[in-house]
């Protein structure tokens, strides 16, 4: 039987304020590349196991998550909680449309 990939969210939610919410990003950003989980661990230079992890709200380490963003062409962004709130709707536009200017 073949794999199916996961559903793709069309507007998630780039606010991660868990390891579910990061999980569940990873998740949509594989599916958005049309990657199986092996596939994707692999470019990631991780296992399926830790990606599969990860993808379901549970914790890895912090050098694996980096691979995994690393891998998918995501980014972690940390900044204060003051500043997130104001740049939230750019970021919102960034996410929709690169060529969106800042």
């Amino acid at each position: 039987m073949a794999r199916k990939l996961p559903p793709i969210d069309p507007n998630p939610s780039w606010a991660v304020h868990s390891i579910s919410d990061m999980g569940k990003l990873v998740r949509n950003q594989r599916a958005v590349s049309s990657l199986r989980i092996d596939h994707a661990a692999a470019l990631c230079g991780v296992s399926s196991n830790v990606l599969s992890r990860l993808e379901n709200g549970k914790p890895v380490t912090l050098d694996k998550l980096l691979l995994i963003l690393n891998g998918l062409g995501l980014r972690l962004l940390t900044l204060p909680t003051r500043h997130a709130l104001d740049l939230a709707p750019t970021l919102a536009a960034l996410a929709t449309d690169p060529d969106t200017p800042a």
